[in-house]
Order: structure tokens, then C-alpha cells, then sequence
């Protein structure tokens, strides 16, 4: 029997999960968790062979989940589940350790396939995510460890004031700078970074959360 642990805060996408894995082959026993504490918590009580993670689960610090969880049990499987986009993200947790990445609005079948091709010792990702990986193997070029790094000492004052939520014209009014020129640096941060709302710059400055 293979243990499955279905970590995600949202209740309608555990029950979801829960239904898709009942309607697998072979016969599974399924624990939840709504937040990362409860996830290290259940990991110290009990060995399981998947754990299904939503990268965005209260408690949870990204990409050092990936260490978290493989340092109580190394052999467990780690599939992503999560709402951000793959392009942005797949790759970084592939590298960090996950076994598999699916995104949430993804089909029945493949939520179905991604669970048992991971249960089953083999990686999982899209065709757009190898073919990602594939292109920087040709090319032989390594993804940027950092993509923070890569931004201006103004562009990180300005990306810092967004991730608090604060609103361009009043960012304008803090660095005493014109509401365009604000508006011009956020552009710029968002084409650095690869991104296209808030929700993934938040994302991206909490992954990589590292010194610059």
C-alpha cells in the first residue's frame, strides 16, 4: 500500500486530490495537511512514500521545504502542486529536489499520471517544462541562481516597497521620484524577474530570500 501525504490550505483542492488518487489502481492510504508545521509534524510520525505539496502552504519557505521534508525522510517522493506558473518556477524545484512539478489547473488525467509516474520512481514535468531544460542543455547555459541579482540597487528599493503592498503613486511619493518613473522600474523589475502580477514577485523574492 503506498502512503500519500496531500499537503495544500485549501480544502476543495485536498478533497480533489484526495478523489483522484481514490480512483488509482492500486490501493493507497491518504493523510491531509493544511499547513507546512502540520506537514513536519506527520513526517516525524510516519514514513510515506509521496508527498503532494502546494508551493504556497502557510508555514512553508519554497525551496528549502524541498530540504525540510527530504531531511526526515530522504526516499520520499516530492510532487509539486501549485498554481504558479511552471515556466517560472518548475525548474528551480526540480533542481532543489522535487520529483515531479504539476500545475493545479492541470486535467484529471494528468494530475492521475503525475502521481503515478512519480509513485513510480521516474521524474515528472510537462512537455513545456523538458522542453525548457532540454534548450538549456543545448545551449549549455545554466539557469541564474539568483534573478535578484540581476537588479538595481533602485529596482530593489522599489520591488521591496511592492512586495509590502504598497501602491506605485505612494512608493513615488516615499523615494520623492514621478509616479512614472516608478511605474518605469516596476516594468523593468517585472521583465528581470519574469514575471507578470504581484503574486508572482512575491513568490519569486520569498524563493529566493538569500542576501544578494
Amino acid at each position: 500500500m503506498k502512503t500519500i501525504l496531500v499537503a495544500d490550505d485549501h480544502t476543495i483542492v485536498r478533497l480533489g486530490v484526495t478523489h483522484i488518487i481514490s480512483t488509482l489502481t492500486l490501493p493507497t492510504s491518504i493523510k491531509e495537511a493544511e499547513t507546512f508545521d502540520q506537514v513536519i509534524t506527520m513526517l516525524d510520525q510516519q514514513p510515506f512514500d509521496l508527498l503532494i505539496l502546494d508551493i504556497n502552504i502557510p508555514g512553508g519557505n519554497s525551496l528549502q521545504m524541498i530540504d525540510a521534508v527530504k531531511l526526515r525522510q530522504p526516499k520520499i517522493k516530492i510532487l509539486i502542486f501549485s498554481g504558479y506558473d511552471e515556466q517560472l518556477f518548475a525548474i528551480n524545484y526540480m533542481q532543489a529536489g522535487a520529483d515531479g512539478y504539476l500545475v493545479k489547473y492541470s486535467p484529471e488525467d494528468e494530475i492521475r499520471n503525475a502521481i503515478l509516474t512519480v509513485l513510480n520512481h521516474q521524474k515528472y514535468m510537462s512537455a513545456a517544462t523538458r522542453e525548457q531544460m532540454l534548450n538549456m542543455l543545448n545551449t549549455h547555459r545554466e539557469p541564474v541562481q539568483n534573478p535578484l541579482a540581476n537588479l538595481s540597487g533602485r529596482e530593489i528599493e522599489v520591488m521591496n516597497l511592492l512586495t509590502k503592498g504598497i501602491p506605485v503613486a505612494k512608493i513615488a511619493e516615499m523615494l520623492h521620484l514621478q509616479v512614472t518613473t516608478v511605474s518605469t522600474y516596476k516594468t523593468r523589475v517585472f521583465e528581470k524577474l519574469g514575471i507578470s502580477n504581484i503574486v508572482e514577485l512575491l513568490e519569486k523574492v520569498k524563493m529566493y530570500s538569500t542576501p544578494l
